[in-house]
């Protein structure tokens, strides 16, 4: 008898199986099997190689010194060491782009702020953390009644944005709203970016612009005489995204965020990119006088390493005075470190311990043998040797990447290759707009130009005036 019952629910069972099979593989019944491949997939391992999409960004993915950085790019890559998986890194030129690889099944995940919005709704599964952004009035950092607190208070005023951006429309929407009045100024993109509407309100040439509370956020650890409190805009969601046909993955990527240790990560990295002051803020080279004669204490160690690649020792210390006022104790935003700012990256490359990175004399003869090795690198590329230390320069400060970079995009454009002021470093500057770090040329994406510009300009500025007032 336990037989017969075993043999008929077995048939059952199997009446049921087929009806299910029949019902999922039918066109009309695509939702069901979705919903049943849900359920299916909660036991879903991870792949062994996790295939992401990002896009250059200051935010999201960008290489500075050499290094990969960028807060999207941390955090995934945290996820993947965590879940121990390889990682395997695509670069999408534009948001479209990335999700028409990962509908396309290129890629598992974009690691980007994708808006979590009716249209991409239809092509991504939002996961991880989510981020809410809003349009922020940036404004000269001044005292509480003449601080702009109000929206109101904007008529009458005259405020710069990006023709034809998302900035532009809003502000004509709350112009209509408050009944006219915001002289609104549109900027042509080819001429200016947001990034440089952000400096000219530090510089006092615009008085406002408005931009995303995040880009706000990045750009006020270079400009701390600003104000970015006003919001102007709703709320806008952004998380990562995976494909509506992986929920599994989903699942997985937010219990691993809620978890203890993310949760810390993700703490340090917003405070690394979105606190952590960006600019040497100690020893203007306005005071620096160098008495009795000398640049600093470690002047012999200049001497000697910079007698080992053929340069004047005081152009070499001045590159310490650019990187840390000569502060052995100096720490950066990326982790660089000691006088002469080695980055951890540059330290394992050299063979240096990390715990060697603050010792001055590691420090100026490892920086020693990187400015050997980027002159032997870019001489053919800068045929003159006194003009090729200041792209020499440059590339210390930036890497070298970005530096090639600005010379294949010079060359393009029309510009002189070989000469650096008034030529490459103006075109650096555009590396950090996408229709020039999307180039072709370019091959390496995003990069703040501005930061390397100036640095290679107080780099000389000091060297001159120890020109005039220290022995050689």
């Amino acid at each position: 008898m336990r037989l017969l019952w075993v043999a008929i629910l077995s048939s059952f069972i199997s009446v049921v199986a087929l009806c299910g099979c029949l019902s999922g593989c039918s066109s009309s019944g695509r939702g069901e099997a979705a919903e049943a491949d849900s359920v299916m997939s909660a036991g879903m391992p991870l792949p062994d190689t996790l295939r992401v999409v990002t896009l250059y960004s200051p935010t999201s993915y960008f290489t500075y010194r050499d290094t990969e950085m960028g807060y999207d790019y941390d955090m995934v890559s945290r996820f993947a060491s965590d879940k121990k998986l390889a990682l395997e890194l695509e670069i999408a030129p534009s948001l479209s782009a990335a999700v028409a690889m990962l509908d396309s099944g290129m890629v598992d995940i974009i690691a980007y702020e994708v808006p979590v919005t009716a249209e991409y709704l239809e092509h991504i599964l939002p996961c991880g953390v989510e981020s809410v952004t809003r349009q922020v009035l940036v404004q000269p950092k001044t005292t509480k009644d003449k601080r702009i607190s109000d929206v109101t208070q904007l008529v009458g005023r005259e405020v710069y944005v990006e023709k034809d951006s998302k900035y532009h429309y809003r502000l004509n929407n709350l112009n209509e709203e408050l009944g006219g009045g915001i002289i609104v100024k549109p900027i042509d993109r080819d001429t200016l970016i947001t990034e440089d509407l952000i400096a000219m309100v530090s510089e006092g040439e615009i008085p406002l612009t408005v931009v995303d509370s995040d880009i706000a956020r990045i750009n006020k650890t270079y400009y701390n005489d600003l104000d970015i409190t006003l919001e102007v805009s709703f709320a806008q969601r952004a998380a990562w995204g995976v494909s509506p046909a992986t929920p599994w993955l989903a699942d997985s990527i937010n219990t691993w965020a809620h978890e203890e240790q993310p949760r810390r990560t993700q703490a340090a990295l917003l405070k690394r990119y979105y606190e952590l002051s960006k600019v040497q803020q100690a020893g203007p080279l306005a005071l620096l006088d160098f008495p009795g004669g000398r640049m600093s204490r470690f002047d012999a160690l200049f001497r000697h390493y910079a007698s080992t690649i053929g340069w004047d020792w005081r152009l070499l210390a001045s590159m310490g005075f650019a990187e840390s006022r000569f502060d052995s104790t100096q720490v950066s935003w990326a982790g660089a470190r000691g006088i002469m700012q080695l980055m951890p990256s540059t330290a394992r490359a050299y063979g240096v311990p990390l715990d060697k990175m603050t010792d001055n004399e590691v420090s100026i003869a490892t920086a020693a043998r990187v400015v050997k090795d980027i002159d032997r690198s870019l001489s053919a590329h800068v045929k003159d040797a006194e003009e090729r230390k200041k792209f020499v320069i440059a590339s210390y400060n930036s890497g070298i990447a970005h530096v090639l970079d600005a010379i294949a995009l010079a060359k393009k454009l029309g510009y002189d290759s070989q000469k650096w002021n008034g030529s490459v470093n103006e075109v650096l500057l555009l590396k950090s707009k996408p229709e020039y770090y999307n180039d072709p040329v370019c091959r390496y994406g995003y990069f703040r130009g501005r930061q390397t510009y100036e640095y290679v300009n107080t780099v000389y500025a000091c060297y001159e005036k120890a020109l005039r007032k220290v022995p050689k």
